[in-house]
């Protein structure tokens, strides 16, 4: 088995797993990973994530020109713009996961800052989070606005529509992203309650301790 085949099969079962307990559903949702020849396989447009067939991701070459599968996802502008600017990228997510949503949609959310401190594991895995506005599905101005961001944030969350997160492998893109959402359900369980957030000296203690990008 190639690694390319690995990879392949490894982004379906990924995706499948995402697509079972609900984080994602009917054809929302895609992925997209770093080939070892610096290519990209890409879900395609149309497609759920609880059948994508290995055979059929859509496939580019290191010049970014789709040599073989399926067309891909209308995201590609969005999953370009973090491959672009993030050193390091070797997968991103993105997924119209319930709670992140519902959370992106409260009138009092920090859009610098999405997530509330809540546990260590949102921090150390996404660091800040940004919020960007709502945008048409597709449209290439989302990409224009990750640009914006210059590769600080590994996680953005589209307002009304979902998160998207690169991680260095796609079994870690996939971990981040769920993390992203089990916050953001977190925070409206706790939302009205007087919750005992991290201090700011924990969250200054996890940023040091884990080596966190995060950006004043």
């Amino acid at each position: 088995m190639t690694d390319e085949t690995k990879l392949r099969e490894q982004m379906c079962l990924l995706a499948k797993s995402l697509f079972d307990r609900g984080l994602t559903g009917g054809s929302t949702g895609n992925i997209s990973a770093r080939t070892a020849d610096g290519g990209l396989l890409v879900s395609p447009t149309g497609t759920s994530f609880g059948r994508l067939d290995p055979a059929r991701l859509s496939h580019f070459d290191a010049s970014g020109t789709l040599i073989r599968g399926d067309a891909p996802t209308k995201e590609m502008p969005l999953h370009s713009a973090f491959y672009d600017t993030r050193k390091g990228a070797g997968a991103v997510v993105h997924l119209h996961s319930c709670h992140s949503v519902a959370w992106s949609m409260m009138p009092d959310v920090d859009p610098d800052n999405f997530l509330p401190p809540m546990t260590p594991y949102a921090i150390m895995k996404l660091g800040k989070v940004k919020l960007l506005p709502f945008f048409l599905p597709g449209d290439p101005a989302m990409g224009a606005a990750v640009r914006g961001l210059a590769g600080k944030r590994s996680a953005v969350m589209l307002a009304n529509h979902g998160p998207v997160v690169a991680g260095k492998d796609v079994e870690a893109a996939c971990n981040a992203i769920e993390e992203l959402e089990d916050t953001a359900r977190l925070a409206m369980l706790m939302r009205g309650f007087d919750a005992n957030m991290l201090s700011a000296q924990q969250v200054s203690d996890l940023v040091t301790q884990f080596d966190v990008e995060w950006d004043a």
